[in-house]
C-alpha cells in the first residue's frame, strides 16, 4: 500500500463535510465547477487533485494550504510527519540511491542552499518559490530544491552534477561526503 495514498485516505477520513466544502471551494481555480459538484469527499477531491497534479507524493504544497485554510493544524501536522519521514510508511524503509547523496548534502549545506541549486542551474523563480513557501525552514528549503532540480532535470538528474556543483561553490568537503 503506498504510503502517500494512506496519508489522503487518513486526511480525508478526518474531514467534516462543511471542510470538504471549505476545501471544494479553494480549489475554484483548479478544478471545473461540474467536476466540483460531483465531489462527495474528500478521496475524490484528492484523486482529481493528484491526477491534475497539483499535489504528489514529493509536492504537499497545495493541500498544506488547503488544511492551513481550513484550520486543522492536526491534519498539517500529520502531513509533515509524513515528509519528515521523507514519505515512507513504515521506518525500516531505506531511501533509494538517489536519496542518499540528498540526505548528505541536506545535512551539511545550510544557507549556501540557493548558491548550490544556481550552481546546479535551477532557474531564479523557481528558487524563490520555494523559499516562500518554506520560510524559516532551511532545512526544508533545500530538500525541497533537490527535488524540484530532480523533477527539473529528471533522468538527466546525476550524482555527479550534484558533486561538481558542489565543488562549484567551494563546498568540498561536502562534495567528498557525497562522493564516499
Amino acid at each position: 500500500v503506498s504510503p502517500f495514498l494512506s496519508l489522503l485516505l487518513s486526511i480525508s477520513a478526518g474531514l467534516s463535510e462543511a471542510e470538504l466544502d471549505s476545501m471544494k471551494f479553494l480549489c475554484h481555480d483548479k478544478i471545473t465547477k461540474r467536476r466540483r459538484e460531483s465531489v462527495q469527499t474528500g478521496r475524490e477531491l484528492f484523486e482529481i487533485l493528484v491526477e491534475q497534479q497539483h499535489i504528489s507524493s514529493d509536492n504537499l504544497d497545495f493541500l498544506r494550504k488547503l488544511l492551513e485554510n481550513i484550520r486543522r493544524g492536526d491534519l498539517v501536522s500529520q502531513l509533515e510527519q509524513f515528509e519528515e519521514e521523507g514519505g515512507l510508511g513504515a521506518p525500516g524503509e531505506q531511501p533509494d540511491e538517489q536519496e542518499k547523496p540528498n540526505d548528505v548534502i541536506c545535512e551539511n549545506v545550510g544557507r549556501d542552499w540557493k548558491k548550490l541549486l544556481r550552481e546546479l542551474g535551477m532557474p531564479e523563480v523557481k528558487l524563490d518559490r520555494i523559499e516562500a513557501d518554506y520560510q524559516f525552514k532551511l532545512y526544508e528549503q533545500l530538500v525541497q530544491g533537490l527535488r524540484e532540480w530532480q523533477r527539473w532535470k529528471g533522468k538527466d538528474a546525476k550524482v555527479t552534477d550534484l558533486i561538481k556543483a558542489l565543488r562549484g561553490c567551494h563546498l568540498n568537503l561536502v562534495a567528498d561526503l557525497v562522493e564516499e
